[in-house]
């Protein structure tokens, strides 16, 4: 009979089919199962020793009789084979015991789990049973048996099975399935942390989805929601080992890396042979020992008392180099002694990434007495990296003149221009000559964000003080941000060597503020693939420093001029909402938000990027505020919904911006039959196409004869922004009544608008070739028919946003198979993208 008991200890939860496929443990145990014999399977906590044990028993075609080994009553004698046969047994006769199991089993299966609770009956037992039985037990490693009892077992056993840990392909299908939301760096995250262990995937992934935001933090002692099952399996299986080896485990925790013997102790050897970590020969030159899930190690060493864990984070800050002793020493509560350490790592730090990291781990400790210098140091790191709130509570209350211009610097970067203004006005003329110079830097961007005549008088002024170029190199940037501002001659040279000065000279923040300002000055006026190609080398040029903020604000503002230039939509999405989903400073995010939103209205996905917008922050910061007023309306006037478009003139000198809001102005009042848009610009400051196309509607207005003029406008757009040729192409379309005129531009913008993907603007200009007589072989609702059920499934899913990642954990199937059923969709929808594919298929198939 089978018994409901079977693998009750719930330790180990994956199913069969997440075991490696070669060898097969389960089918290595029940091929060798078809004759009375002993296999054993070991594995160490959490590795699926119950489940294999439950998949071997439902191969199995006879009777099964199920139970195992409890730990509170591991002195019962007889308790695991009574509670399998359900039975009492005579448990004072150990010949006796056994005859009384074979009567029961006879040709059935003898299933006992976790082993190393049994009794020393059950233990004796066994062996003489295999000659009889077949017999199938579990046995966690570590364990206490007894060394007589482990050489009689394995001296009867036919096969000894140790169960691999997952495969990183498994683990991540595993870790899917459990959490079907999770991104693909949270994935990576937990395969990696959980090493192959089952129960440690499951465990991470529940985690991952219930703390996003601690995914990778490492578990407290009494972090029950974290570790749950999985400290109850390790607890359970430190207690079989010795103290060094329980040490070392909990120190590769706390070091979260692999580590060598030295470190680690006497205690490997026992380790190795209980499969809890992986460890080469002594001998082998360099060689590390790692834990198998680095999961169960963090675990293990949050089982410490505090003052165990203390204690090994003290020896291991004296073994480790200064940058790991500093958090060491910090984690066993020495601020002092962290903070010295830190501040010394802090010196040789080789990225400044690391360096600030480090100081602002020294300015942090709360029984530590950071310097004033030091304060200062940490402040100048944080804002180098892109942290100004870091660097203003490393500041703390400092008043001296130094500290002042790098809270004004701070509050800069904050958006906060009044407060930087405020902060440095404290420093006097008569301060040392470099602090000087950064107040007057602070306080001409200031300027310079509020009235750009006022900054160009005062540019004027900072130059008869400090000469040109200055010799403060974040001065010299500022002052090459005005001429920028006012697109004085030659301003792209002045800012990209006021970076190149600022580099040379050590001034990080300078350099790449300077490298920013010429990102987004390029893409105001619309010199979008250089300031793609700027942002992109600027942000590689970050990510080799650590610079994760600033190396996020490059990244975003590629993606926003690559989708405005209509190219790479379904790239531009991917990369986009995955840098959406991390946490970014809030003109990345901007920048981010308005390209994802951009390509998906483009690609025909309107509910999704009209959802994108919707989570936008109320009030997002200046530099950003525009782009995405501009965005919405965009997308609201490709929904077909002119009335909830209401562009507005973006706040600055934003050229392009300025004109694509005032040209989507003119469409909203086109379609809404209300005139034609805004009265025109006088003076307004336009990018040349954005000038020649709304120079082109105003023509159209006074003289619908004068339709022509959106041709050469079209022209002008061709290698600035594709969608506005096409929307050039198709205005010159609507408005010629000749179809022998109307249809070549019509014509053109088709080609234009397919080979780039924009779905909407190709139903449109399509739409607009019907008028004319002229009709395509486009897909119908018999080629939407086609479609297969799942093939339906995945591109509404694409059509709402989802990436790969996601649909395939929604839907329980692999990316691989993800991307086929997308590919044949776009075959039969005759897309040339997934994007324009999953717009068809709302659009045919609703």
């Amino acid at each position: 009979m089978r018994d409901a008991t079977a693998g009750q200890t719930g330790a180990d939860a994956p199913r069969l089919d997440q075991r490696p496929t070669a060898p097969d443990p389960v089918a290595t145990a029940a091929e060798r199962l078809a004759r009375p014999g002993l296999v054993v399977v070991t594995g160490s906590p959490g590795a699926g020793r119950s489940s294999a044990l439950r998949a071997v028993a439902d191969r199995f075609g006879g009777t099964v009789f199920a139970g195992g080994g409890l730990a509170i009553l591991r002195g019962v004698p007889g308790l695991a084979l009574s509670r399998a046969v359900r039975a009492r047994l005579p448990v004072e006769d150990g010949a006796l015991t056994a005859e009384a199991v074979r009567s029961r089993v006879r040709g059935g299966l003898l299933v006992l789990d976790d082993l190393q609770w049994a009794d020393p009956l059950t233990l004796a037992t066994l062996p003489g049973l295999a000659a009889h039985c077949r017999v199938l037990v579990s046995l966690r490693t570590p364990h206490r048996l007894p060394a007589a009892a482990l050489a009689a077992l394995r001296a009867a056993c036919d096969t000894w099975l140790a169960l691999p840990p997952l495969t990183p392909q498994q683990a991540t299908e595993l870790a899917r399935r459990i959490a079907p939301g999770l991104g693909a760096a949270g994935l990576a995250e937990v395969v990696a942390r959980a090493g192959g262990v089952p129960l440690a995937v499951e465990t991470l992934a529940r985690h991952a989805v219930a703390h996003p935001e601690s995914v990778s933090r490492q578990p407290e002692p009494d972090d029950a929601g974290s570790t749950g099952a999985v400290a109850h399996a390790v607890a359970e299986a430190l207690a079989d080992l010795t103290r060094p080896a329980r040490t070392a485990m909990a120190a590769l925790g706390m070091l979260r890396r692999p580590a060598a013997r030295t470190l680690l102790g006497a205690g490997v050897a026992e380790l190795a042979e209980a499969g809890l970590v992986v460890a080469p020969p002594d001998d082998a030159e360099g060689s590390q020992v790692a834990a198998v899930s680095p999961y169960v190690a963090e675990v293990a060493a949050g089982l410490l008392s505090p003052e165990e864990r203390a204690g090994v984070h003290r020896r291991l800050a004296e073994l480790v180099p200064d940058a790991e002793a500093a958090r060491h020493l910090a984690a066993a509560g020495d601020d002092q002694p962290a903070y010295e350490r830190a501040v010394a790592a802090a010196a040789t730090a080789e990225t400044a990434g690391e360096r600030a990291d480090l100081l602002l781990l020294a300015c942090g400790l709360d029984g530590a007495h950071p310097r004033p210098a030091v304060r200062r140091d940490t402040a100048a790191a944080a804002l180098a990296v892109g942290r100004p709130r870091a660097a203003l509570r490393a500041l703390a209350d400092a008043a001296d003149a130094d500290s002042a211009v790098l809270r004004g610097e701070a509050l800069l970067q904050l958006g906060e221009v009044d407060e930087a203004v405020a902060a440095v006005t404290v420093v006097p003329d008569a301060a040392d000559r470099q602090a000087v110079a950064a107040r007057d830097r602070v306080l001409l961007l200031g300027a310079l964000a509020r009235d750009r005549a006022r900054a160009a008088e005062l540019a004027e002024a900072t130059v008869q003080r400090h000469g040109r170029p200055p010799e403060h190199t974040g001065l010299r940037a500022a002052l090459a941000a005005v001429d920028a501002a006012a697109r004085h001659a030659g301003w792209e040279r002045e800012l990209a060597t006021a970076a190149a000065a600022a580099g040379a000279g050590g001034d990080a923040l300078a350099a790449r503020w300077s490298a920013w300002l010429l990102v987004e000055t390029l893409a105001a006026d619309g010199r979008l693939a250089e300031a793609a190609e700027n942002a992109r080398l600027a942000a590689d040029a970050c990510a080799s420093d650590l610079a994760y903020s600033w190396q996020t604000r490059f990244l975003a503002a590629e993606l926003w001029c690559t989708a405005l230039r209509g190219e790479q939509l379904d790239d531009v999405v991917r990369r986009a909402v995955a840098l959406v989903d991390r946490t970014l400073p809030a003109v990345a995010h901007g920048y981010a938000t308005a390209a994802a939103a951009l390509a998906e209205a483009d690609g025909g996905l309107l509910a999704s990027a009209r959802a994108r917008l919707g989570d936008r922050p109320a009030r997002p910061v200046a530099s950003v505020a525009g782009l995405l007023d501009w965005v919405a309306a965009e997308a609201a006037w490709l929904d077909g919904q002119p009335e909830a478009a209401t562009p507005t003139r973006p706040a600055g000198r934003a050229p392009l911006l300025t004109g694509l809001a005032e040209i989507t102005g003119r469409w909203v009042a086109y379609d809404a039959e209300d005139g034609h848009g805004l009265p025109a610009l006088d003076g307004a400051d336009l990018v040349g196409p954005a000038q020649a196309t709304l120079a082109a509607w105003q023509a159209v207005t006074v003289d619908p004869a004068k339709v022509a003029e959106f041709d050469p406008a079209a022209t002008a757009w061709h290698d600035v922004a594709r969608r506005e040729e096409v929307r050039c192409l198709l205005a010159h379309g609507l408005y010629e009544t000749d179809a022998s005129r109307a249809v070549p531009p019509l014509l053109r913008a088709e080609q234009v608008a397919e080979q780039a993907g924009l779905v909407v603007l190709l139903g449109r200009t399509r739409r607009a070739l019907r008028r004319h007589a002229v009709r395509r072989e486009t897909r119908g609702p018999r080629a939407g028919m086609d479609l297969t059920d799942r093939e339906r499934e995945v591109l509404r899913l694409v059509a709402q946003g989802e990436p790969t990642r996601r649909i395939a954990g929604l839907l329980g199937i692999s990316r691989e198979t993800v991307e086929t059923h997308i590919r044949a969709g776009m075959r039969k929808l005759g897309a040339k993208t997934r994007t324009e594919a999953a717009g068809l298929a709302l659009e045919l198939l609703q």
